[in-house]
Formats: structure tokens, C-alpha cells, sequence
């Protein structure tokens, strides 16, 4: 499964950068995060639950960032497991493209899943992942308008 989308965020490239590496920024746009711990620069846990479908699951998983392009760019990867309700990997590219007072936030994600989300059918998977991932990005520009 791949998405990818783009956003303008009202804010320079380098304060949406620093929320993008601002943990308690993402926890509060990550849909159903009820933890994210920093354990270091590029490693962050997270606890996250999801309903997809009929099938609600309590996630624990890990995530690794690669900041080798900053601040234009970073990727990350991530692998988490639900217990019964499955599993899932992957990772996203993001670029970050100045636009005047603006920045122009580009993304491609792809994850792969398994166990019983992976039995309810793409169509619910995708359109639930398109949903989770548009109300990531539009939390974050709120919350990154609201600080500049």
C-alpha cells in the first residue's frame, strides 16, 4: 500500500521541520496516540490505537528517523504489532519546500500489513490509511499555524 499527498503549512521550513522532530507535536496529531517517547535523536516507541473496520487494536511500535537530508528532507521506518489484530511495517519520505512564508510539505508513505487488518479487504485499509494520514497532516498545519 502506497500514499502520498502534499500540504502548505503556513510556517518556514525550519519550524516545520523542528515539529516534525517535536515529540509532543506529533503525539497530538497522530490519530489515537496515547504515548510517544523520545529515546534518542533517531528512535522514538509509540503507543497508538486504531479501529479499522470492525477490528480495533492497541499498537506498540517503534520508529527510526533518517535525518541525513535535513532540514529539506527525512524519511523514517517504523514496524509495529497489535497483538491478534496483526502487524504492520513501513516508512515515509518527506520533503520540505520553501514557498515564500510557506512550506510545502510533500510526502510518500508505504506500509505493509498482516494478521487480521490484512483480512478486511485494500478498499478499507486504504481508505482508512488516506483518512489517518489526512488528519495527521492537517493537525500538524493547525498546530504549526497556531505557533508561528
Amino acid at each position: 500500500m502506497e500514499l502520498s499527498d502534499e500540504i502548505t503549512i503556513n510556517a518556514p521550513k525550519e519550524r516545520v521541520y523542528a515539529a516534525l522532530n517535536d515529540p509532543e507535536i506529533l503525539q497530538q496529531c497522530i490519530p489515537g496516540c496515547e504515548e510517544l517517547i523520545k529515546h534518542s535523536e533517531t528512535e522514538l516507541e509509540a503507543k497508538v490505537v486504531l479501529k479499522i473496520g470492525p477490528v480495533k487494536a492497541r499498537f506498540s511500535g517503534q520508529v527510526e528517523l533518517n535525518t541525513d537530508g535535513a532540514p529539506d528532507s527525512y524519511s523514517l521506518q517504523g514496524k509495529g504489532s497489535g497483538g491478534a489484530a496483526g502487524h504492520a511495517k513501513g516508512g515515509a519520505d518527506v520533503t520540505l519546500e520553501e514557498d515564500g512564508d510557506q512550506t510545502i510539505l510533500r510526502y510518500t508513505a508505504k506500509a505493509e500489513i498482516g494478521g487480521k487488518i490484512a483480512q478486511l479487504g485494500s478498499r478499507l485499509v486504504m481508505g482508512t490509511a488516506k483518512k489517518l494520514a489526512g488528519s495527521f497532516f492537517s493537525k500538524f498545519a493547525e498546530i504549526v499555524d497556531q505557533n508561528t
